[in-house]
C-alpha cells in the first residue's frame, strides 16, 4: 500500500508595515450612553496610522515618515482643539473613538490612493490604556 502525503506550500510575500502617531485634544459626548461618556468631556486621542507594503524604495525605504505624518497632520488639523459632536463628519454619527478612528481611516485612505503603500489601520487612543483600530 502506497501513502500519499500533500504538502501546501503557502507562499507569502515580505511585508513592511510603518507607522507613525500623532495627536489631538478634543471633546466630545456620547449620545444616548447612560453613563459619564454622555456628559461633555475630552481626552488628549493618540492617533496611530499603519501602512504596509511589500516593497522597498531605491534607497531602503518601505515609506516616508515624514510624508506619512504630514497627510495624517492634515486630517488632524480639523478635530484639534474641537468638540467632535460640533462637527460634520459627526452630525449624525456619535463622535465615539470608533468612528473617529474609520472616518481618519476614510480619509487617509483618499489622499494615499496614488502612493506605493497600502493603508493597513487607524488607531485611536482615548487615553494610554484604551483605544480602537479600524481597517477595511
Amino acid at each position: 500500500m502506497v501513502k500519499l502525503i500533500a504538502y501546501s506550500l503557502k507562499l507569502t510575500a515580505i511585508m513592511y508595515e510603518i507607522f507613525v502617531e500623532s495627536h489631538i485634544d478634543a471633546a466630545h459626548y456620547l449620545r444616548e450612553y447612560n453613563g459619564k461618556c454622555e456628559n461633555l468631556h475630552g481626552h488628549r486621542y493618540k492617533i496611530v496610522a499603519r501602512v504596509k507594503t511589500d516593497k522597498l524604495d531605491d534607497i531602503g525605504l518601505a515609506f516616508d515618515y515624514t510624508e506619512l505624518k504630514k497627510h495624517l497632520n492634515a486630517i488632524l488639523d480639523k478635530y484639534d482643539h474641537t468638540c467632535l459632536n460640533d462637527l460634520p463628519a459627526f452630525a449624525k454619527l456619535n463622535a465615539s473613538s470608533e468612528n473617529l478612528a474609520a472616518v481618519v481611516y476614510k480619509e487617509l485612505k483618499k489622499k494615499l490612493i496614488k502612493l506605493p503603500v497600502k493603508l493597513a489601520a487607524v488607531e485611536v487612543w482615548e487615553t494610554p490604556t484604551q483605544g480602537v483600530s479600524y481597517t477595511e
